[in-house]
This record gives structure tokens, sequence and C-alpha cells, in this order.
């Protein structure tokens, strides 16, 4: 199978502005590259390549005053093999993990372990430990976050959206992360691209997806907290301990986002077709009938707990 990904991004600053990106492909999927075009920077700039302290490939540049956009176009093999499942996967105890693993087990940034512990040891202390406890953990989060763009924020803890009962993939995966950590099993978040292949098409906007990923039996396995179920074409950008250690684009200074368009496809042909991406940019709110729904019901279910 052949995939294809992309996306075209735009700031404006109000004066030269040094700038970081995590939006490169991981190192292991550079081997698939059928063919690539970028990343490109308008207006021209040195961009520099590093390397964080989680492995990840980065970017660095300055940005300049004005208008600045970045652009990447890529076709990658995949084997079109759902996420893998291995139900006899255990947990290890924290003594015989590698010492590589404990930086995941700790709260970080968006994952207030603390706050969370006593919770998660009541709904998952009785779980069977290893996967069964995982998945449990997918199941209870998935059914307790309502999905919406319009229910974005960037500053939502995991605590804050068990909490609020809302968010987006990175509140979904936040929390599964953060319940992880608390039950002492090492948990990782993941942003990458992951299209609707073998499911049926999503209309809203393309975006980058956040899941998780865990070690269980002496090595990492994938969990996705928000679509709950193991899918095809999952393609890794960055990984860190939560949003915060791998943000697409980070800025020291102001900036304004201009531009945000995200692709990721199942491509037909081995080479760059002249396909001419439509895609509908989430710098312009999409809020939808469903998401004022949802917002309705959401507010209504509050209030009713609140009364209790």
């Amino acid at each position: 199978m052949l995939i294809r990904v992309g996306y075209e991004i735009a700031i404006q600053c109000n004066e030269p502005t040094p700038m970081t990106t995590y939006l490169n492909l991981e190192t292991d999927r550079l081997s698939d590259l059928v063919c690539e075009r970028g990343p490109i920077v308008t207006p021209d700039v040195k961009l520099e390549n590093f390397r964080d302290l989680f492995g990840n490939n980065c970017l660095r540049l300055l940005a300049p005053a004005g208008n600045l956009s970045l652009k990447y176009d890529a076709v990658l093999r995949d084997d079109g093999l759902p996420d893998p499942i291995d139900g006899d996967a255990r947990e290890l105890t924290v003594d015989k993990l590698p010492t590589e693993c404990l930086a995941f087990l700790s709260a970080s940034r968006y994952c207030e372990t603390d706050e969370l512990s006593n919770l998660a040891w009541s709904l998952f202390g009785q779980v069977q430990p290893g996967w069964t406890r995982v998945q449990a953990i997918c199941d209870y989060v998935n059914q307790r976050l309502t999905f919406s763009y319009g229910f974005a924020r960037a500053t939502r803890t995991a605590a804050q959206a068990h909490e609020e009962r809302v968010g987006v993939c990175r509140d979904f995966a936040h929390l599964a992360v953060a319940f992880c950590r608390c039950m002492n099993i090492p948990a990782r978040y993941v942003n990458g691209y992951m299209g609707d292949i073998g499911v049926p098409a999503d209309p809203a906007p393309m975006d980058f997806n956040a899941w998780f990923e865990v070690y269980l039996g002496g090595k990492w396995h994938t969990f996705d907290a928000r679509h709950n179920k193991r899918r095809i074409g999952r393609i890794v950008v960055a990984r860190g301990r939560d949003a915060a250690d791998i943000p697409l684009i980070y800025t020291f200074g102001p900036h304004q986002l201009t531009n945000f368009k995200v692709w990721t496809f199942e491509e037909t042909k081995p080479s760059f077709s002249s396909q001419h991406f439509e895609k509908v940019s989430l710098v312009t709110p999409w809020f939808s009938q469903r998401w004022s729904r949802l917002s309705r019901h959401i507010q209504a279910r509050t209030d009713a707990e609140n009364t209790m």
C-alpha cells in the first residue's frame, strides 16, 4: 500500500523569531519513502536539522518578520496491516523496566498522575494486568470523553479533560497516558499522520492525530483511546512525555497561525500526481451542527450531575 502525507502551515511574525518544528517523519519510516517534496520554506531561510532528547527528527530556523509558510508532501510504502494485537503482553514491575522507560512513568505537563492516581487504582486496580488493563483504560477514556474540534483547548490537562468530559485526540491520549502511568505502566504520547484508511471517511478537516504507546512484555505497543480500534496507516512524526514535548511548531516569541492544512490518504500512484489539495484549514473554526448538539448534551449532562 502507498500512503500520501503532507501539510501546509503558515504563520505571521512581527519580527524575526527563532522557531523549531516537530513535523519530520520518524527515522524508522525514512526507508519507506517512495518520493518526497520538502520541507519547503517560503521565503527561503536556512533549515537546521537536530534531534531532541527523545530522538525525534526536528528542524530549527529563524522565521523572518512577516509571513512564513512550510510545505511538505510525500508518498510512503506501508504494509497495510492494522495495529498489531498482543493480548498476552504483560506488565513488568518497575525494577525490571529498562532505564529509558522511567521517564514515561512520572507526571508531565499535561498528565497529572498525582491528581489521578487514586481514581486510576479504583477504576483499574482489579483489572487483569497487562494488555487487558490498558484496553480497559482505553475503553473508559473513549466512553468518558466526547470528541469534537469545537472542544479544543491547548491548555487542557488530563485531569481537566476527565472532569469536563470533552476534548480532541490529544486529550484522549493525555488521559489514557496519565492513567497508565498511575498503574506503573510506561506510556508515551505520539503525534503523527493517520488517514481514514479502512474506515468510513470523516467529513471533518484532516489534522495530525495523537495516540499513545505503552511498554508491555519488553516492547512498545500502540493504543488509541480516541478511536479505540486497531487502525491502518499510522505514520509517526514524534514521541514524547506529552504534547508539551513535541509541539508541531514552537516559536520563541509571538506568532499568528494563518494556515494549517494536513492530508493523509491511500495513494494509487507510485509517484506524485498533479492533484491539488483543497483541504479545509483548521485555522477557520469548524463548528458543525453536530458539535452544537454535543455542546448542549454535555452541558445538560454536567448540570444534571451537579444537582445530584
